[in-house]
């Protein structure tokens, strides 16, 4: 069996259900990306999770959710120390804002058992984290983070990186964007939003955040656009993919969705096009649903 390792934060989620009423779940980038993966990755495959938990009840809920959904915690640790992080979504016309609590979050230490991450990195086929997974880590973890990553790359592993910008968790804008970058060189795919990109780094177009990525030195660059046409960048002419926009209920956990998807389907097979596509059909059902986590397809697949 293969094995998708993604590694970064699990959070507790609460989302608006009606008037004052609060819907609890799990999610985080990370963990919506494997969620995706698990649904879309067939039977030979299993996804591992690598975070660290903490000793509030809802850590034990969290890992014993993840069981349930048939994805695989023997890469998370517990920090007796710490609790689990929990953030809050409110909605306006289908668009999300976040609130935090963060702060002891037991996921900042995540790289802190360095046997674990080798245990983790050595039985992965396939690597994915993000920027938030960085941004939350002391910066020499987040170097040694980048290391590992850009030595199972060298070793042939296919390794993804979703830049997913969030100025509020990093020191300083320049420390954002110098840890981005440095993760580029790690990354055989790599899965920019174009609004976050053109706001911090100045694209002018997806191609052109594209062309920025690949020549910091990542492989293929897939460039999502908010529903507008979506760069793929492999070699030679950036490719400028149409697709189908609609109004989201809900449009949390959209990005992530399309990351698993597009995973999936070139760890499967799947040419870059198809990929995409496959993955933009996973995002519109995702957004038509509350919160970041839709049913899967095939609870418990494993």
């Amino acid at each position: 069996m293969k094995t998708f390792l993604s590694i970064g934060e699990a959070m507790v989620e609460l989302s608006q259900a009606q008037g004052d009423l609060w819907r609890l779940g799990f999610a985080g980038d990370t963990l919506n990306t494997a969620w995706y993966a698990r649904d879309c990755l067939p039977g030979d495959w299993q996804v591992s999770y690598l975070t660290r938990l903490g000793s509030d009840p809802f850590s034990p809920r969290m890992r014993a959710f993840l069981d349930e959904n048939g994805i695989d915690t023997r890469f998370i640790a517990d920090d007796p120390q710490c609790s689990v992080g929990l953030y809050a979504i409110e909605l306006q016309d289908g668009e999300r804002s976040f609130a935090y609590w963060r702060g002891q979050s037991a996921a900042r230490h995540l790289a802190a058992d360095p046997a674990l991450l080798d245990a983790a990195f050595a039985a992965a086929d396939a690597i994915y984290l993000s920027g938030i997974t960085l941004a939350i880590l002391p910066p020499e973890y987040r170097a040694d983070l980048i290391r590992r990553l850009a030595e199972a790359r060298a070793a042939g592993k296919p390794t993804a990186f979703d830049p997913n910008i969030r100025p509020r968790l990093w020191e300083s804008p320049d420390a954002m964007r110098q840890a981005l970058m440095a993760a580029a060189p790690a990354a055989s795919i790599l899965l920019p939003s174009f609004d976050d990109e053109a706001e911090h780094f100045g694209d002018a177009s997806p191609e052109d955040c594209a062309r920025r990525w690949q020549a910091a030195g990542a492989g293929e660059v897939v460039v999502k656009n908010g529903g507008g046409p979506i760069a793929l960048l492999l070699e030679g002419p950036c490719a400028m993919i149409p697709v189908a926009r609609e109004k989201p209920l809900d449009s949390t956990g959209a990005g992530d969705s399309f990351n698993g998807a597009y995973l999936a389907a070139r760890l499967t097979g799947a040419d870059p096009e198809d990929a995409v596509a496959r993955a933009h059909a996973l995002s519109l059902q995702v957004i038509r649903h509350p919160g970041a986590l839709r049913p899967m397809s095939r609870p418990g697949a494993s």
